[in-house]
């Protein structure tokens, strides 16, 4: 008894621990890259092109073909040296955005892609070190509201630079990163310390193994369908969130809330509050198919708050206020469990040997094509748009899209693990006889 007890302390030590410090350590990384979106860049254009939108399609096309490349590098990453590829890759984001604020405009834009594309293979390096763990519901959790924290921590830092000290534009984003540097380094040599899955870990939550191209191709095939809808489930959230995280502060401005820096994190701080004890709370969901379907249940109600608050908000019956943390907590919902536990709980639910990272780098890579195109829409075709009303009214025909889609998601791997569960009795009867 006394072993028992010792040995579930010990998990939740480390649990607990992990948790901290990937959250830390993931807030750190944010801080070298949305900083920049504080700014609106009044009056500058490129060929007749909104300037910020540009810088936002250049970063977004290197995170886009980050997401790509991850599918094989995230899928194929080893256990070691991963702290040396985190500050390695950081650092040539965050040079990016001193060549960015010396070199003028608009050669400067490319600058933004370079910034993207390290940036973009981070999740799965930070990923990797808890995934697979019984924790890992929590853990993920914690890590996934790390970047809806950090997106509003991160802007009111940036804003804080521009209104307290005078920084320009085009210096918030290095000085942002300035901030956040030194304690990048403490929080990644504390994640480095993170002890690896327990045989027990492995027993319930399968082992966690680079995934050769054969490996992706079987589990591809196996789940297309499912998969397929997934990925344009989490095609919508990432388009629509952002969209709120990319142009967040025009929006604000709309609304009529201007130079208050503290709006970021009053809307996304109880967001991640909300977040963490929704989704932390899988972990004590201990069968891996009821915790999937429970992801899938969160995803639903995502898309039904995202759906109805808007709608009151348009009907002028919400503040806008609370309609932005709303909203946001409905993009949200649906967004966070495809980075943090929905992967992980179908990889164990149907006992596959592999790693979560190929499964969100996939999802990552089409997610952004949705929003590089939505901006490059805007561009080309010239619409002059008010980010409230495009928002707003895209955001209610998304939640009903995709209240179905989930639906047929929940359904069809409902019958995929009846289907094994079935196969494994078959099994076990003809190995009896």
């Amino acid at each position: 008894m006394a072993a028992f007890i010792n040995k579930n302390s010990s998990q939740i030590k480390v649990g607990l621990y992990a948790a901290v410090v990937v959250f830390f350590a993931y807030t750190m990384i944010f801080g070298f890259r949305k900083s920049f979106t504080v700014a609106t860049f009044d009056g500058i254009e490129i060929a007749g092109y909104s300037y910020k939108t540009i810088l936002v399609i250049s970063q977004m096309l290197g995170y886009l073909l980050a997401k790509f490349y991850g599918i094989k590098y995230i899928a194929e990453l080893r256990r070691t040296g991963r702290g040396t590829v985190i500050l390695l890759l950081t650092g040539i984001a965050w040079l990016s955005w001193l060549l960015f604020a010396l070199v003028p405009t608009p050669y400067n834009i490319a600058f933004l892609f370079i910034n993207g594309f390290p940036l973009g293979m981070l999740w799965g390096v930070v990923f990797s070190y808890v995934e697979g763990r019984r924790s890992t519901d929590f853990i993920g959790a914690t890590l996934a509201v790390s970047f809806i924290f950090a997106s509003g921590f991160v802007k009111s830092v940036g804003a804080w630079l521009m209104v307290q000290f005078g920084v320009s534009e085009f210096w918030v984003p290095f000085y942002t990163g300035l901030v956040f540097a030194l304690p990048l380094l403490l929080f990644v040599f504390l994640m480095e310390r993170i002890p690896p899955p327990s045989e027990e870990d492995v027993r319930l939550r399968t082992e966690r193994a680079p995934m050769t191209e054969n490996d992706r191709k079987r589990f591809i095939k196996e789940f297309l369908a499912g998969i397929v809808v997934c990925v344009i489930i989490y095609c919508f959230a990432t388009i629509f969130r952002d969209i709120r995280d990319n142009f967040g502060a025009e929006m604000w401005i709309e609304l009529g809330y201007i130079d208050q820096p503290a709006i970021f994190s009053k809307t996304e701080t109880p967001i991640t509050l909300i977040i963490l004890v929704l989704i932390g709370s899988m972990v004590l969901i201990k069968n891996n198919y009821k915790a999937l379907q429970t992801a899938h249940v969160f995803i639903l109600l995502g898309f039904a708050i995202a759906g109805i608050s808007t709608a009151l908000f348009a009907a002028q019956s919400l503040d806008p206020v609370w309609w932005m943390m709303l909203v946001g907590l409905g993009l949200y919902m649906v967004y966070i469990p495809f980075n943090a536990v929905f992967f992980d709980r179908l990889i164990s639910a149907f006992r596959y040997t592999g790693n979560v990272g190929f499964l969100i780098y996939l999802a990552d890579s089409f997610g952004y094509v949705g929003s590089v195109g939505v901006l490059f829409s805007k561009e080309i075709l010239q619409v002059q748009l008010n980010w409230v009303t495009f928002f707003s009214n895209s955001v209610i025909a998304l939640s009903a899209i995709g209240i179905l889609l989930t639906a047929f998601s929940m359904v069809y791997f409902g019958r995929k693990y009846e289907k094994m569960r079935i196969r494994e009795v078959s099994e076990a009867k003809a190995v009896q006889v």
